[in-house]
């Protein structure tokens, strides 16, 4: 019997040869780990064992300028604010000072802090922080639910006040340029841009009320930017960051600030009487276009609480007739002589009220022969939130 000559296959690499390659990849991954070895460049060039030329910069645009000047410009106005309760640990029979939380604000004049009562309400005790690092202890001295605004007093070296020049919330358009400056998250103070995307949002109080005007934007607002500043493109306080739409606590590019105009109204109240409640009539308002497509103007009386001022008064809600037609009732046309073209106005014009003044309520009023106008005296009343 013959043995077969038929040659046998065998690895691509064995034997000397493949422990020799094995070899020489082990020493070049060696040498590579211990001594920062680089791979040479094709042509046989040197390893690059030094840092890389850093290019020039070009220079900036008049967009990037206008931005950076304006943050500079604002941002020694808006503070970071602590708040903490003092709680006793009846354990160890000591007092703590307790953190509730944090957020944003700016200074409003020399003495005095706006933010969002969200911010501050569960605390007792309340610490400023400026944006070179200086803190101040503060003071909460009056708030307005209804509006979500709380001011705080703090004593502050005068050449570090910084406040900021407002603007007009009732003049913008969607489009515009938007800034928000805060601390959110707590970090150091942070700059971001979006548009003013929206106007005319209703978000709810701290009392459950709604806020009215409110401003949207997709600046990017987080939880630390509440109380902080939203401004315009000329670095003009617009609104006061408040809110944002969102499931997660996140942003979602929906953010919402109490509008400027409001603002304006409602702290230099608070400085002067503590707390703010908004008045009211007793009525609820139906929408602007049942006026319309009565060829009215002003805001329509929908409903008299009973028992309230209004219906003291003989303020007279709208009907519906058997077949499901709309019976319009009174129609409020001026407040102490100020003009109301439409149910936005009556809140604006009594927001300069307290609860308990008298005004004189202007209505338009079916009658037989058609409708007239009457004057009626009503006596203002808080403001209840809608049960939901």
């Amino acid at each position: 019997m013959t043995r077969s000559t038929a040659s046998r296959s065998e690895p691509a690499f064995s034997g000397v040869f493949s422990l020799t390659f094995l070899t020489v990849v082990a020493l070049g991954l060696v040498a590579y780990h211990a001594r920062g070895f680089l791979p040479a460049a094709r042509g046989g060039a040197a390893p690059v064992v030094e840092p890389l030329p850093v290019a020039p910069a070009g220079p900036l645009d008049a967009d990037e300028s206008a931005t950076i000047r304006l943050f500079e410009e604002a941002s020694p106005a808006v503070v970071y604010i602590e708040t903490k309760r003092r709680r006793l640990d009846t354990w160890r029979q000591l007092t703590q000072d307790v953190p509730q939380g944090s957020g944003s604000g700016f200074l409003w004049d020399e003495r005095h802090v706006v933010t969002n009562l969200h911010v501050v309400k569960d605390g007792t005790i309340y610490r400023v922080r400026l944006q070179d690092g200086s803190a101040y202890d503060a003071r909460l001295i009056g708030y307005a639910a209804d509006y979500d605004l709380a001011v705080l007093e703090v004593e502050l070296p005068r050449e570090r006040v910084r406040s900021l020049p407002l603007g007009r919330s009732a003049e913008l358009k969607v489009g515009q340029k938007s800034y928000a400056i805060g601390y959110p998250f707590g970090l150091e103070q942070t700059l971001t841009t979006g548009v003013i995307s929206g106007l005319g949002r209703e978000i709810e109080s701290q009392s459950g009320l709604l806020i009215r005007g409110v401003i949207q934007t997709d600046a990017a607002i987080n939880p630390g930017n509440s109380g902080g500043p939203l401004l315009d493109s000329s670095g003009r306080l617009i609104g006061i960051n408040t809110a944002i739409a969102t499931p997660s606590g996140a942003n979602t590019g929906v953010g919402f600030a109490v509008p400027v105009d409001t603002v304006n109204r409602i702290v230099p109240r608070i400085l002067r009487e503590g707390r703010v409640e908004r008045a009211g009539l007793g009525i609820n308002l139906g929408p602007d276009l049942w006026a319309r497509d009565a060829e009215l103007e002003g805001a329509v009386v929908a409903f008299v609480q009973p028992g309230g001022s209004a219906a003291r008064a003989g303020l007279v809600g709208a009907s519906e007739t058997s077949e499901g037609e709309l019976l319009l009732g009174d129609v409020i046309q001026a407040v102490d002589g100020t003009p109301i073209r439409r149910s936005e106005d009556l809140y604006h014009a009594l927001e300069s009220y307290k609860i308990g003044d008298e005004v004189s309520v202007t209505v338009s009023r079916p009658t037989r022969a058609g409708r007239v106008q009457e004057e009626l005296r009503v006596r203002l009343i808080a403001l209840a939130a809608r049960a939901r």
